[in-house]
């Protein structure tokens, strides 16, 4: 969603909190700037949070980090914060501080504004702040001696122990300013949002395979990092999801789609605030745009004015569960069809052909995706469909320059052969040892566990 605060436009991708869809939030954070990464106060640093800064670590994404549900019982902050520096590798600096937890929870020091925030629960009322010396009696008068005295300790323990706050190691991806409070009551947002504009980085340059697009530039480029069918149920619509790298986007204006190299026009671009959306006549670096989208695009296209760009580094994963998929009412074979290739285009699962049987072979990263794939072909597209075990190890895609051993191998394999949507030869290995054994007998087939290549 996209809004306006404090004279900035902020553009916030929000991913999937779930394992199972570590792909989806992959790619999502390819076109982001910065992120925020939210903690919850009991549960700490969870999966899928450590894989999220692996990426985040990959590209040098800054990086802020707000503790939440701090109204309810959780770990102590001193902990917590070793924590985070532990499982997500990344020097840590707290720019606010909570007075208590739970039920005794107070408030907190904004160390950025050196401001108090005293704690009203309210879901309506952003919380009035507090001017305050931290030295002065008028502390003392807010929140007690005994919290006063606690929170002088804890200040002057922060100060000694942690680096003062460097706008430049943050920018750099080494550092991560740390903040507390509560979402769902309003709480400490909003501290978290005005250092936010303060020190994040505007668009960043962009890396192509030809080379760097800097956001200034003229001329417009973009890519598609997702595409998303049914956001209106009614009328089976697909929105490609285009981060703008470069220049200006206006509506109805020619743009070359690189892959299939031809000239498209946009008339009905749109930018989204939650479930609401609106037509917009142009956009510029840094932007999110929805594009509709009729089955033309597919994640990871390059929109230009004219020039040859490919952006990379949108692949999907080799998966790790697999299961037939099998057509569970006959007479909804087309639903069926056209169901499993919108979902495959979204990027949802990936989709194989077992060239020994013929049969369709869904891939995916975790079990949900199964559940969530049945569910949705059911519920927007009235297709039902049954799903059959099968015990894979791997899906590898296979390349050589040697044809005659290419072959060989497709013919000894023959039964663990397959193709994906792009028609590339996908092996299916049913164990490591199985792979490892094929990896040997072949020299000069290139195995690839990512489909970029």
């Amino acid at each position: 969603m996209a809004f306006d605060y404090s004279g900035h436009k902020i553009n916030i991708l929000d991913t999937p909190g779930h394992q199972d869809f570590a792909e989806d939030t992959f790619r999502t954070l390819t076109a982001v700037d910065s992120v925020i990464i939210v903690i919850d106060i009991a549960k700490g640093v969870e999966a899928q949070t450590r894989k999220l800064m692996e990426v985040c670590r990959m590209r040098n994404t800054p990086v802020i980090i707000f503790v939440n549900k701090m109204d309810r019982e959780g770990k102590d902050p001193f902990d917590l914060l070793d924590e985070l520096e532990e499982e997500l590798m990344i020097q840590v600096r707290p720019l606010s501080w909570p007075i208590e937890q739970g039920a005794r929870f107070k408030g907190v020091y904004n160390i950025y504004e050196q401001k108090l925030d005293l704690y009203q629960p309210s879901k309506q009322v952003v919380t009035e702040k507090v001017e305050v010396d931290i030295h002065s009696e008028e502390l003392n008068k807010q929140i007690g001696d005994t919290l006063a005295d606690k929170l002088r300790g804890d200040l002057e323990l922060i100060e000694g122990v942690y680096p003062e706050f460097d706008v430049e190691t943050y920018l750099q991806g080494e550092c991560a300013p740390v903040f507390f409070g509560s979402a769902l009551n309003n709480f400490g947002v909003q501290e978290l949002l005005n250092c936010f504009v303060e020190i994040a980085p505007a668009p960043r340059p962009v890396h192509a395979e030809e080379r760097e697009v800097i956001p200034e530039e003229p001329k417009f480029t973009g890519f598609i990092f997702k595409i998303t069918a049914n956001i209106d149920p009614n009328h089976r619509s697909c929105v490609a999801f285009c981060k703008i790298c470069s220049g200006k986007f206006v509506r109805n204006a020619p743009y070359l789609h690189v892959r299939h190299g031809k000239t498209m026009r946009f008339s009905s671009p749109t930018q989204f605030m939650a479930q609401r959306k609106t037509t917009i006549d142009e956009a510029w670096a840094g932007d999110i745009i929805g594009l509709p989208d009729n089955g033309t695009f597919k994640i990871g296209d390059t929109l230009t004015e004219g020039e040859q760009l490919h952006f990379r580094g949108l692949p999907s994963f080799s998966p790790e569960m697999f299961k037939y998929i099998e057509n569970a009412d006959p007479m909804k074979q087309k639903q069926l069809a056209k169901g499993i290739d919108q979902l495959m285009d979204e990027g949802v699962a990936q989709l194989f052909v077992n060239q020994f049987n013929g049969r369709k072979i869904i891939g995916t990263v975790g079990q949900l995706q199964f559940e969530v794939i049945q569910y949705r072909l059911l519920n927007e597209y009235n297709a039902s469909c049954r799903w059959e075990p099968l015990s894979l190890y791997k899906a590898c895609w296979i390349e050589s320059d040697d044809l005659e051993e290419l072959e060989a191998f497709k013919k000894r394999k023959y039964q663990y052969m397959a193709k994906d949507r792009e028609g590339r030869d996908v092996f299916l290995a049913d164990s490591n040892y199985v792979l490892q054994m094929a990896q040997m007998d072949f020299k000069n087939i290139r195995f690839h566990f990512t489909s970029e290549f």
